[in-house]
């Protein structure tokens, strides 16, 4: 059930405790890949756009409860490298009541406010009443994206990155098993492709707490564990709330950017999910290694060791050079055949194929900026991490906007790099000169 991430080499242990979190992204994004590829070629265009339009919406939302279980693990992973039992024990508590209410009041105001979220994100008139559809029944399982996302990050602060991994692979295959047979042979549509993934959420949920609740009995809860710590509720709320604030603000701005190209119509957005789903598919790795990191980082800082936290800064930055590389190269060389696996529409596929041959060739960017997330979030200066969304995303939604008045959607492909690299020279120049003398770290 645990792993301390305190000793051994930071090259193996890193890797080791990345890998399954690695893995396990890449079946969750092989399903999203999966799912578009049936609601596009089965239902068509319009209902693609449909779930591309959703797909953002549905990202937005679930990644203010993401954030908080992000957040708290960072609490959970510090207190487990200092051995502060009681802390962890506490903090586990709290942040489980805290999180768990915040789930349902969102899952409630999201079902009262569907057609506003319609209307803020401008979805065409012709696929309203489909992505209505989609969005309501998503909705309703946002509980389960919590018991899932609270759970597995509990046990990956203690170290244990293999047993989430299990559980989405599990989810993932009855995802597709439910997607083909409600969407093929039952013709459900569009409520078909959401009610599959609602089912997946409430199997991933729970094996996942169930397998919590039987391997973490290593910590035995008193009746002291449950009475209100002003220490405990401090830390937990400042760590989630803002890594929340963090997720929120990063997938806000992708929201508004997917606002500006519905506002260029369906084969637009056709195109734009297309490209999307290649995107996060090809760069979801290292997304998933600084979250990795991040956890390696807050139980090393728990445990002061400093040095260990520069040598695995070390690797990971080597390692994301690498991957990124191999990675951009591929998708630039197949991104047509990439793109004809959700659309036959020639018009679609050329421009998903413009979108990818711009972004792609910058993923060793975003790479780093997941590396810089993982460093200031594990150190516990979550607010840095908020400044560099602010400035990655910030700058795509302006940049976005005043470029697709110039020169069209090609401004909106630029507006992302760009972001990316502004936030990157932020982050590395705040730790040279300021992070480091902070933490009183080696050169």
């Amino acid at each position: 059930m645990i792993k301390d991430l305190t000793i051994g080499s930071p090259v193996k242990v890193i890797l080791r405790f990345s890998i399954p979190m690695m893995i396990g992204n890449l079946f969750q994004q092989f399903y999203n890949i999966a799912d578009s590829m049936i609601v596009g070629r089965y239902l068509g265009s319009d209902a693609l756009a449909a779930v591309g339009s959703s797909y953002a919406v549905t990202t937005f939302i679930t990644s203010i409860i993401l954030g908080l279980c992000m957040g708290v693990s960072v609490a959970f992973s510090q207190f487990f490298g200092g051995k502060l039992w009681t802390n962890l024990k506490k903090s586990i508590i709290f942040s489980f009541i805290m999180i768990g209410g915040i789930s349902l009041l969102i899952s409630i105001l999201s079902l009262l406010f569907t057609k506003q979220i319609m209307i803020f994100t401008n979805i065409p008139l012709d696929i309203q009443n489909m992505t209505q559809t989609y969005l309501t029944t998503i909705f309703y399982g946002i509980p389960f994206v919590f018991l899932y996302n609270w759970s597995a990050n509990l046990q990956r602060a203690l170290g244990n990155s293999k047993a989430p991994l299990i559980f989405l692979i599990i989810s993932v295959i009855a995802n597709i098993i439910f997607d083909i047979i409600l969407v093929v042979p039952f013709q459900m549509g569009i409520f078909g492709a959401a009610f599959a993934t609602i089912i997946s959420q409430l199997f991933s949920a729970t094996l996942s707490m169930v397998y919590c609740i039987k391997k973490i009995r290593f910590l035995t809860f008193q009746k002291e564990d449950f009475k209100i710590d002003n220490y405990i509720v401090n830390i937990t709320i400042s760590y989630s709330i803002l890594t929340s604030i963090q997720q929120s603000i990063m997938n806000f701005g992708i929201l508004m950017v997917q606002g500006l190209v519905n506002s260029f119509g369906t084969v637009a957005i056709a195109a734009f999910t297309s490209a999307s789903k290649i995107d996060s598919f090809a760069y979801m790795p290292v997304q998933d290694f600084g979250n990795a990191f991040a956890t390696y980082v807050a139980q090393n800082k728990g445990a002061k060791q400093y040095k260990r936290i520069i040598d695995g800064m070390k690797v990971s930055f080597l390692f994301v050079v690498i991957f990124c590389a191999v990675i951009s190269s591929i998708v630039y060389l197949f991104a047509p055949q990439l793109i004809q696996l959700f659309v036959t529409d020639q018009e679609v596929i050329q421009l998903g194929v413009e979108c990818l041959h711009v972004v792609c060739c910058f993923y060793c960017l975003i790479g780093f900026l997941f590396l810089f997330y993982g460093i200031y979030r594990g150190i516990g200066n979550v607010f840095m991490s908020i400044v560099l969304t602010v400035i990655s995303l910030g700058t795509r939604v302006v940049l976005a906007y005043l470029m697709a008045y110039w020169i069209g959607l090609e401004g909106v492909w630029w507006s992302i790099p760009i972001g990316w690299f502004l936030a990157d020279c932020t982050g590395i120049l705040y730790f040279l000169f300021r992070q480091r003398n902070k933490m009183r770290l080696p050169g």
